[in-house]
């Protein structure tokens, strides 16, 4: 169970990537698929909804790293409307990711490979953009 949790929180630091032209700031869903090898079942999808701001979706390198200080990017480069990137994270969510995300500013759908604690584990998360952050 402790690594389904340190996947979800790599997931979340790692979702909206972009290039040349951002995401857009508000309140998004993002349904992600998670396959682990040898596992006696399917995970089931998991969605979440988060909102981003103007100040989360400025830097690119910031935002695919979440924000995790036991993150650095390894390799990050964009073609057209795809980034792929790879990066090495220490401490609770300790491992090797690599992925590629193909976006638009309102959706995009993003893969993402992990090597942790033995474990291979493969992401597909699909995200679309509902419209502005709810007030608070």
């Amino acid at each position: 169970m402790k690594i389904i949790l340190c996947v979800v929180a790599v997931m979340l630091s790692v979702v909206p990537v972009f290039g040349a032209e951002p995401i857009r700031e508000g309140w998004w869903e993002v349904s992600t698929t998670t396959v682990m090898p040898g596992m006696p079942m399917q995970l089931p999808p998991s969605v979440i909804k988060h909102c981003y701001s103007k100040e989360d979706v400025k830097d690119q390198a910031k935002v695919v790293a979440g924000g995790n200080k036991d993150c650095k990017m390894t390799s990050y480069k964009v073609s057209g409307n795809k980034v792929t990137w790879s990066m090495v994270c220490t401490g609770q969510s300790a491992g090797t990711f690599s992925g590629e995300t193909i976006f638009s500013p309102n959706s995009y759908v993003s893969t993402m490979q992990m090597k942790s604690q033995g474990q291979n584990i493969s992401m597909k998360m699909n995200a679309k953009r509902l419209g502005d952050c709810p007030k608070r």
